[in-house]
């Protein structure tokens, strides 16, 4: 084993990497603690975990110094846990010479499905002084989990499929901002692609059919091997029905005696506390987000309604039928995830007469941020239920400005109330910042 780890090493030395689109993130090691990047199956950890191993090379770190393992690499399959100290061995024995002072990086993919893999971890980042970058997901462990294990010996940061900054760096349009006539044109374009592709760089580049095909690929990976397996669920039936209701039902509000009620329909004897299960374990895949209703009672926030996300917009038409998502879902679902990248604490908010706000963000430290989607002004009486929805949580919440998303509508209007913007999607997907410490922004 020591000989195939020794080639392994030299092997991913000598290699050139395959980098990809470089992501919008900005990660920062820390002293004694290992990086982590969690996320949903397919993401792009693994592109961006040889991006940051290309960082240092760019900052002049030689290549001897940095070790790239893939556990799942076949050759690996009899690593076991009592085997993990050869890794520094083989390393070692290559590199005799090493002055201790020189830091070493690893950059370990998919370790989990090594079991007992902490104190390894722990005692490299202890007793070596080298920097550890770890990422996976499968049915043996969630990549959250990873961080989970790792709790306090870890930085973590979350990996979503591609924003539109990072699709337009795809395209070469990275300094495009839509100011020009011809700039706006070109953007616009580009998120008409986007809207049909979704931010999984794997299906960026292919026609409808097979991005549909690999989507639903997706999604049953996940359903099966990140809670079917990984949980030993007796019902599999049960979770991929409610998987498909909850794709059906994207933006839309749910209760859990709702979707239990509506499992005892398809013949299902799920109990309600397992169906709450269900939902964590999704949640924790970084495949469905809940959203509860802004309230500063965390029992009211529990027992209200609660609406549902996916991780992708295009996943999501891809999956459903078609029937009760549209077009109006997905453009929520699109402004819910470029929030979410920047943000853990987002709700819905309802006015003191009931009137509904799509998203409230609790802002640390300032006002908090409303924003409304509606796919289209056009309709008066649509208009006038969205201003007055936004403009009445304005007043409650004591704040001078609130957002309308659409499809390609733009204005603004002020009054004594304050200031609503109206801004196509486009636009507001490139107005958010690229990046936000995830750690600091949600301790």
């Amino acid at each position: 084993m020591k000989e195939i780890l020794r080639t392994l090493i030299l092997d991913s030395q000598e290699r050139n990497l395959d980098l990809g689109v470089p992501r919008r993130l900005q990660v920062e090691a820390i002293s004694g603690k290992a990086t982590i990047c969690i996320g949903v199956r397919r993401s792009g950890k693994s592109t961006f975990m040889r991006q940051m191993a290309q960082r240092l090379l760019d900052a002049g770190v030689p290549r001897q110094r940095i070790v790239q393992l893939d556990f799942f690499d076949d050759r690996l399959h009899d690593l076991r846990r009592d085997d993990l100290a050869l890794i520094v061995e083989a390393y070692d024995s290559l590199y005799p010479l090493r002055k201790d002072r020189e830091k070493v990086y690893y950059f370990f993919d998919e370790i989990q499905s090594i079991e007992g893999w902490e104190p390894f971890v722990d005692r490299v980042l202890r007793t070596d002084g080298c920097e550890v970058y770890l990422t996976g997901s499968s049915a043996r462990m969630l990549s959250k989990e990873i961080a989970t294990q790792m709790r306090g010996r870890a930085l973590s940061w979350e990996i979503f499929p591609f924003s539109f900054r990072e699709f337009l760096d795809g395209l070469g349009m990275g300094k495009e901002t839509g100011i020009s006539t011809s700039s706006r044109l070109k953007v616009r374009n580009a998120f008409d692609a986007f809207w049909e592709s979704g931010g999984f760089p794997e299906v960026l580049a292919l026609d409808r059919n097979l991005r549909v095909r690999i989507h639903q690929e997706y999604f049953h990976a996940v359903l099966y091997r990140d809670l079917v397996e990984r949980h030993d669920i007796p019902h599999p039936k049960a979770v991929s029905d409610v998987a498909h209701w909850l794709v059906e039902h994207c933006a839309s509000l749910y209760s859990v005696n709702k979707l239990t009620g509506y499992l005892q329909s398809l013949g299902h004897k799920v109990p309600k506390a397992s169906l709450s299960e269900y939902l964590e374990w999704f949640e924790d895949a970084y495949f469905f987000f809940t959203v509860r209703i802004f309230d500063a009672s965390l029992a009211r926030r529990n027992a209200n309604p609660k609406k549902i996300y996916c991780i992708d917009h295009a996943m999501v038409a891809s999956i459903s039928s078609g029937i009760l998502v549209n077009s109006g879902h997905l453009l929520e679902n699109l402004v819910f995830l470029t929030l979410r990248r920047l943000h853990q604490e987002i709700y819905y908010y309802k006015t003191k007469t009931g009137k509904e706000v799509d998203f409230i963000v609790p802002v640390r430290g300032g006002n908090p941020v409303l924003v409304q989607v509606c796919e289209t002004l056009r309709n008066p009486e649509t208009r006038k239920r969205e201003m007055t929805a936004l403009t009445e949580a304005m007043a409650e919440q004591g704040v001078a400005e609130g957002t309308i998303v659409t499809r390609d509508e733009e204005e603004q209007m002020s009054g004594e109330l304050g200031t609503i913007r109206v801004v196509p999607a486009w636009r507001f997907l490139l107005e958010q910042p690229d990046w936000i410490d995830f750690e600091e922004a949600h301790r």
